[in-house]
């Protein structure tokens, strides 16, 4: 596969994996609408860095826009389409449903129909470990059942999946669903944890802390990880098929607070909250079956992942164009 189309190729997975495509020797094209959930600079800026490294074929376009979508994959003919673009997070779900409801279920339509329509064999789906909910048990495995989303984000990408499955069966693409665990290091988005923490305790501002900080946790997952097992996920072949993406080793809260303080060299101040309605209490993600079809070895431990991004936020980060937008963002986790 050479011809690649990427939507939300402008955000933080998607650049980091647009230029992996590129370094491979790709010819990738970029869906994005650049939207205002965070900084559209933030966007730019990504783009910019993507050039670096190679030359793509960037279309402005909002999936909810079918005909727009169309005439995106019509112009591009791509042999295989990774499909990252969503409205992410579970609290901004809470209260935008509907947005989550167009953008990540309407949109996933578009883009299938527009594979259908124009003969692309290959479709990879990002999805989440959200769809896990709350009543599974750990680590979680992909026959889990996930009939009890907790948010409206994970019940879209529970339908994104189904969707991706139809297609599949009634059309015959060949589609891979990748369930992402709590991806984080450079250019990550400032409303995600890591990002909005280090900031904060770089200030000396208060962090918010929701529930219990020693308990549960999150299995932090390097995007360079992330990008391997995508990329891999176009060369594997089935009709359809669903994996995890994670790190195996899930991080409590207090132990990613502690992490940041280290490698910044500077401590937390606490503000206590209350959990929050939609969080559910650990992920922590079974990749056998990722290791075993996909080639899937995470390279990053979590130690050596925040010092990178440390390391990032100190050369590049402070001199974001949306660091005053980020701190008005309540950290989601």
């Amino acid at each position: 596969m050479n011809r690649i189309l990427v939507t939300g190729g402008a955000g933080f997975i998607g650049s980091h994996t647009v230029q992996r495509l590129l370094e491979l020797g790709k010819e990738v094209s970029i869906v994005d609408d650049l939207n205002d959930f965070y900084s559209p600079a933030l966007k730019r800026a990504n783009i910019d860095k993507i050039r670096e490294t190679g030359s793509v074929d960037f279309h402005e376009c909002d999936i909810r826009d079918h005909r727009t979508v169309m005439h995106a994959v019509e112009d591009t003919r791509p042999d295989a389409i990774i499909h990252l673009a969503a409205r992410a997070g579970v609290r901004p779900s809470l209260e935008q449903p509907l947005l989550y409801e167009q953008v990540n279920v309407g949109g996933t339509l578009a883009l299938l129909e527009a594979a259908r329509n124009f003969g692309v064999g290959k479709f990879v789906f990002a999805s989440s470990s959200s769809v896990y909910g709350a009543a599974n048990t750990v680590p979680f495995r992909e026959d889990d059942r996930v009939d009890w989303p907790i948010s409206p984000y994970a019940a879209t990408k529970i339908a994104g999946e189904r969707l991706c499955y139809t297609y599949s069966h009634l059309h015959g693409i060949n589609v891979v669903c990748l369930r992402f665990f709590t991806v984080y290091g450079p250019r990550q988005r400032p409303d995600l944890a890591i990002r909005k923490f280090t900031e904060m305790i770089d200030r000396g501002d208060p962090i918010p802390v929701y529930g219990d900080p020693s308990s549960g946790g999150r299995d932090y997952t390097h995007v360079d990880d992330i990008v391997q097992g995508i990329v891999s996920a176009l060369e594997y072949e089935c009709s359809y098929d669903v994996f995890n993406l994670g790190n195996a080793h899930p991080i409590s809260l207090a132990t990613l607070i502690e992490s940041i303080e280290s490698a910044l060299g500077k401590k937390a101040r606490v503000r206590n909250l209350p959990p929050q309605p939609g969080d559910v209490p650990i992920t922590y993600a079974d990749i056998r079956k990722a290791g075993d079809c996909l080639g899937y070895l995470p390279a990053t431990p979590f130690e050596a992942g925040i010092r990178k991004f440390v390391v990032w936020y100190r050369n590049q980060g402070q001199a974001d164009p949306a660091r005053e937008h980020a701190a008005g963002i309540v950290a989601s986790l």
